[in-house]
């Protein structure tokens, strides 16, 4: 299969199909045979990098983001770099509109971090908040109708929020783009690395790189 060119994914496909039918003539057949595709045996996937959004997409989406609530969440991981996690745990104690930043608590890897948030993200948060029901709910985010209306949105809840406006615009766009779409701008802007990779939460600067 290498010598025809086929991709390492296919290669692998085929791998498991021979181990699985190997382990059914084994365990159902009782057959003594050693099974020739042992674990381990699989190729390496490449790992693209991510993708980024170019400045046009980003508007076409937005265009068609209505809800003030999903506006604000949205424009959290675009300007913020926040991940989809961050934004479902993001409590109004958390943000400091007088220095322009939020405190993102046990981000991955439980660590906490500051994130400055922009101009056009404090107004959306700003605009969302001011038609936020009361509540003693700490959440930033919660869910405007059906059964848990009030309660806090799920990370679920964000990313189908998330694809039905991809669809509806027409923009393959997901939660984690829009975080990558944010290091891209910055690295264009000529930040340097170690300030993208503080921004995004990373450990270790080669994931940023």
């Amino acid at each position: 299969m290498l010598e025809k060119r086929l991709a390492p994914q296919t290669i692998n496909g085929h791998l498991i199909v021979i181990r699985g039918f190997y382990n059914y003539l084994k365990d159902e057949e009782e057959r003594g045979l050693d099974n020739p595709a042992v674990m381990g045996m699989a190729l390496r996937l490449c790992k693209p990098l991510p993708r980024h959004l170019r400045d046009g997409d980003v508007e076409i989406f937005f265009e068609v983001v209505k809800k003030r609530r999903d506006v604000a969440m949205f424009m959290l991981m675009l300007r913020c770099g926040l991940r989809v996690e961050e934004i479902a745990n993001l409590t109004l104690g958390a943000i400091d509109y007088r220095r322009n930043q939020i405190m993102v608590k046990f981000g991955k890897g439980a660590k906490d971090r500051v994130v400055y948030i922009s101009n056009d993200a404090a107004d959306a948060l700003a605009v969302y908040l001011r038609v936020r029901p009361p509540t003693r709910e700490q959440k930033v985010f919660l869910v405007e109708k059906g059964i848990c209306k009030g309660k806090p949105i799920s990370v679920r809840g964000i990313q189908k929020r998330i694809e039905y406006y991809s669809k509806k615009s027409g923009i393959p766009v997901s939660c984690h783009q829009l975080r990558h779409t944010m290091a891209t701008q910055l690295l264009n802007a000529d930040a340097d690395l170690v300030t993208i990779q503080d921004l995004l939460g990373h450990t270790r600067i080669v994931t940023s790189q």
